[in-house]
């Protein structure tokens, strides 16, 4: 039971519980004894179902209403700004109030032992293969991953106190009224960087302000704790020399700690070698294809070897690793067609997500579907790295940019350039205008054996749903 005050069952209110990670935040909540409630516009499936099954009173819409219960804290969402009622209510009547990332690091984080996954890619699936690796070692970790593992029935857990508990250190900005990252909250006592690029063009000027917020925090991890970095990595690598505590290194790279020799690929799975200092620690058999997959993995393995497991009962678990939704998902078969959905929204992760796909299925044509959506993706901050990362594809299609009146014409995205950059490589290209528009040309132009690759960070108006539909 976690305690607030003098309270032993203490009650609060999640404004904008929809949220990937106040929902998950919530349940962590409800795990605790807390009474939990919450609120939010009209929400649809797949996050619609994760509050669902919290089971607790939803709100639809935001009011000052809704906090007449009496909660003695509220979350506030990062969606939610000045403006918003319940934010208008929270100020105007003094109540606590608090982000998902404060609210966990001081209800849940400081009685365990945080595990901080960070990077520009990666972080939710080195979360959840870390977590699940800590699981089957019998730790009985707590977590909290930014996607859905499918080896988890949720997403969150608490967890035991004093106990690890892993959480995806994301470097996006807490709240309205907290515009440093989130893992700032997180007080690592161990913390793993995969990667350090320029992304989220809304929040941070330029890659040395990114590369500053990392310095920073650094900071937190105790002269006792380890910090894992990514040694094929360049920046990942760079946070070397600022470290206060121990480092271990990792990668593909001869000069790294822990050397990853990859193997063969066959029907989805890859195998590499592990080299510890010129000591052969064993080969895994890794259920996932792509080099950024093995590098995923070998963050976790070493996160496991600090625990004291030994490395033959990790390489064991990891055979059985099932993986994560919308990572290299296969989402739908039919007519002989493959369709695979991936959240990738960054050129690197789409070209390392693309080159997966091609070690998957190196004999069939291979269709990206890209929906530019995230503000690294929708601006044309990326414009010329987008069409060198989609170049190993054999068709394009460009969907629409989501909410494009959030861009000036002199930042957006320019999607018919894009595709004339994408043709020049030698890559067939296709604009269209709406996800009915991409249905109806896949329908025209796929054929069996062909394998469809939905790149986006979003619902892509809907473009699942309506290849189900389509293709049955």
């Amino acid at each position: 039971m976690l305690h607030w005050g003098d309270q032993t069952a203490p009650k609060v209110h999640f404004s904008g519980m929809g949220g990937t990670g106040m929902v998950s935040v919530a349940r962590l909540a409800l795990e605790a004894g807390w009474e939990v409630r919450g609120s939010d516009n009209p929400l649809y499936p797949p996050t619609s179902e994760m509050v669902e099954a919290l089971g607790v009173p939803l709100a639809a819409g935001y009011s000052a209403v809704n906090l007449d219960w009496g909660p003695d804290v509220v979350v506030i969402g990062n969606a939610l700004s000045r403006g918003n009622p319940e934010v208008e209510a929270v100020l105007n009547s003094g109540l606590h109030y608090m982000s998902f990332p404060e609210f966990l690091k001081d209800t849940v984080l400081r009685r365990r032992k945080p595990i901080s996954i960070c990077g520009t890619h990666g972080k939710t699936t080195t979360t959840a293969i870390t977590s699940f690796l800590l699981d089957k070692a019998g730790l009985k970790p707590g977590f909290l991953i930014g996607g859905q593992p499918l080896d988890f029935t949720h997403a969150s857990r608490l967890g035991q106190e004093d106990g690890p508990f892993v959480v995806e250190g994301d470097e996006y900005d807490t709240a309205f009224f907290d515009k440093r990252a989130k893992f700032f909250h997180y007080l690592p006592h161990i913390a793993v960087v995969t990667s350090l690029e320029f992304d989220h063009a809304d929040i941070y000027e330029d890659l040395e302000a990114i590369e500053k917020a990392f310095r920073l925090m650094l900071r937190q991890i105790p002269e006792t704790g380890h910090l894992i970095l990514c040694s094929d990595d360049p920046g990942a690598l760079a946070l070397k020399e600022h470290a206060p505590c121990t480092v271990h290194t990792y990668g593909i790279s001869e000069n790294a700690d822990w050397v990853a020799e990859p193997g063969t690929i066959v029907n989805g799975i890859q195998s590499f070698t592990v080299k510890h200092h010129d000591s052969i620690m064993g080969t895994v058999m890794l259920p996932m294809a792509g080099k950024h997959n093995m590098q995923n993995a070998m963050a976790a393995l070493i996160v496991g070897t600090l625990h004291g497991i030994p490395f033959d009962t990790l390489v064991t678990a990891l055979s059985s690793f099932k993986g994560i939704k919308r990572r290299m998902e296969i989402f739908h078969q039919a007519q002989g067609i493959t369709f695979v959905d991936d959240f990738a929204h960054h050129p690197t992760a789409i070209r390392e997500t693309i080159a997966a796909a091609r070690s998957m299925w190196p004999d069939q044509r291979l269709t990206v579907l890209f929906e530019p959506r995230s503000n690294t993706t929708a601006t044309n901050t990326f414009q010329s790295e987008l069409a060198e990362s989609m170049a190993g594809a054999d068709r394009v299609v460009v969907g629409p940019i989501h909410r494009p009146e959030r861009y000036t014409d002199d930042t957006r995205l320019d999607r018919n350039l894009l595709a004339a950059d994408i043709e020049n490589k030698g890559t067939k290209v296709t604009v269209a205008d709406s996800a009915d528009a991409i249905v109806k040309f896949i329908r025209a132009s796929a054929s069996d054996g062909d394998v469809i690759l939905i790149l986006s960070n979003g619902a892509f108006d809907g473009i699942y749903e309506k290849i189900r539909a389509v293709f049955d």
